[in-house]
């Protein structure tokens, strides 16, 4: 049985440092990425240094790849995931890329045109909050940078148990919270000195990337998401730090 608390979905009264309207925070979002849709590239180099698609790398060998298994990439519009996994499984893999920003799907069909991946890809809007697939339909699912913007994080949880069949896996790459202090203190001002003025100054864009910034700090921390994806029903939950914590993988299991 799933385990209830007060404190339930928590950051959706929060857009980065701002304290919104219940139901606000996901318009507020939605704009954000509507904004940057065509420079996501840049976003998440920007806010690793680059180092996000080694990240990716790693969460995807983490997947084991293979033609057998059936993929839901949730906030995963512009295809980083779903074409690194497609070119490891191959032609015959089962890939479903799902978000709830049009722009962000339309930007990972065209790169998939791109790339001549002409089948064995749907594209589906839907809201990590309320899946629009049945119970029990994945092999995998997988959620890049894209959990924290969520508004009811824990219901995102809970759907993504659901639509696991019994003995699939969800993995989590998301920022999070550095571990060592020196490190950590000279990433909080790379990233609030730097990348809201680099944004503003390549992608005329400010706003979105202090959103960015402050949102990182209001996710939950390692220790934190693995308790309340436990609570949603996962078993066997761990995490692996990458680069000293900077990002994090959250792997669970639906027994």
């Amino acid at each position: 049985m799933i385990a209830r608390s007060k404190n339930k979905n928590k950051e959706s009264q929060w857009f980065g440092y701002k304290q919104v309207k219940p139901g606000e925070k996901a318009r507020l979002v939605e704009t954000v990425f509507d904004s940057v849709a065509s420079r996501y590239d840049l976003m998440n180099d920007l806010m690793s240094g680059g180092i996000h698609r080694l990240w990716k790398n790693k969460l995807v060998s983490m997947l084991r790849p293979s033609p057998d298994k059936s993929l839901l990439d949730v906030a995963g519009g512009t295809g980083d995931i779903a074409f690194r996994y497609r070119a490891r499984a191959g032609a015959k893999a089962k890939i479903t890329v799902c978000d709830i920003n049009k722009e962000m799907l339309n930007v990972g069909k065209d790169r998939a045109i791109d790339r001549g991946y002409l089948k064995g890809f749907k594209w589906v809007v839907g809201n990590a909050e309320s899946l629009p697939f049945a119970d029990d339909s994945y092999d995998l699912y997988t959620i890049s940078f894209g959990l924290r913007n969520v508004p009811k994080i824990d219901d995102a949880l809970e759907e993504s148990y659901r639509v696991l069949k019994p003995g699939g896996q969800f993995f989590c790459l998301e920022f999070s919270q550095v571990i060592n202090p020196a490190l950590r203190k000279i990433y909080d001002e790379y990233s609030f000195r730097l990348i809201p003025k680099i944004g503003a100054l390549v992608a005329n864009d400010r706003e979105s990337y202090q959103y960015l910034v402050e949102s990182i700090r209001q996710f939950p921390n390692q220790k934190e998401l693995a308790a309340r994806m436990k609570k949603a029903g996962f078993e066997q939950v761990r995490f692996v730090n990458l680069s000293g914590g900077i990002a994090t993988i959250h792997i669970g299991t639906k027994l």
